[in-house]
């Protein structure tokens, strides 16, 4: 039985709707997953290339003061720990390991151009390619992320730790004295590190598939527009990642044919 108090309050009339104003309600487009603050393709692109823009900006400050590429790499290791174990990611903090990625890139690439002419130059075109190629196949779902292949590149990335650490470990007590350590030496007149570096690339690759792909995850999850800036941190963690080397790869290729 209907309220005679609720129904005499105009409050709570019912107020009537035409049906040509109802055809024009049920007309009106739906709310766009960005109008609706939800994490889009087109939103994690523009966060991307906003901290890109912020990678080279103090980037260009490294390379005219490769000394700062040592303050970029401690920093940018440690932000980078940061913002992979938050639980809510942090605009501040991953631009700021933007910005300290840029020191590190900009030094290193500068160190590295001096050293051996032309690598810089190399590296980002292979980068580019690699980075290109990579999101072509997963776009067309020839490449995809899966449980088995993400099982091996951690037992990958475990044992490219391994080496890393005792090759450095070796190159700090003066055990070898080459300027890549254990990289600089030959299998076959070819140097370790060139072999390995095309396994690393390989890792990397795949490591871009699992980053597109948690993007892919989050847009039709329909995750909050923030986590777009989860997503392009991702993406300039492997980005770096796979340029660096590059870098190494193109200066161990270099010193050999000098």
């Amino acid at each position: 039985m209907a309220n005679p108090a609720l129904s005499n309050n105009p409050a709570f009339r019912q107020t009537a709707v035409s049906p040509a104003q109802l055809d024009e309600l049920y007309g009106r487009p739906s709310a766009t997953a960005a109008e609706t603050g939800r994490m889009t393709y087109e939103d994690t692109a523009v966060k991307t290339v906003v901290l890109f823009a912020v990678l080279l900006a103090t980037g260009a400050v490294g390379w005219v003061f490769p000394p700062l590429a040592f303050i970029g790499a401690i920093g940018g290791f440690v932000l980078a720990l940061v913002n992979t174990f938050k639980r809510e990611p942090s605009v501040p903090l991953i631009v700021g390991y933007a910005a300290l990625e840029g020191l590190f890139i900009g030094g290193i690439s500068a160190i590295f151009q001096a050293a051996f002419g032309g690598v810089v130059v190399q590296a980002v075109l292979a980068t580019l390619v690699t980075v290109g190629v990579t999101l072509a196949l997963f776009a067309s779902g020839k490449v995809r992320a899966s449980a088995r292949a993400t099982k091996i590149f951690l037992i990958a990335m475990v044992g490219y730790l391994v080496f890393s650490l005792v090759n450095v470990a070796l190159m700090a007590f003066g055990v070898l004295h080459q300027p890549f350590g254990l990289a600089s030496q030959t299998i076959a007149g070819i140097p370790i590190g060139v072999l390995i570096g095309v396994l690393v690339v390989i890792m990397a690759a795949y490591s871009l598939v699992l980053d597109f792909d948690q993007i892919q995850q989050g847009v039709r999850r329909g995750l909050p527009a923030k986590y777009g800036w989860t997503g392009a941190f991702g993406l300039m963690v492997t980005i770096v990642w796979l340029y660096v080397e590059f870098l190494r790869i193109f200066a161990l290729l270099s010193g050999r044919n000098n």
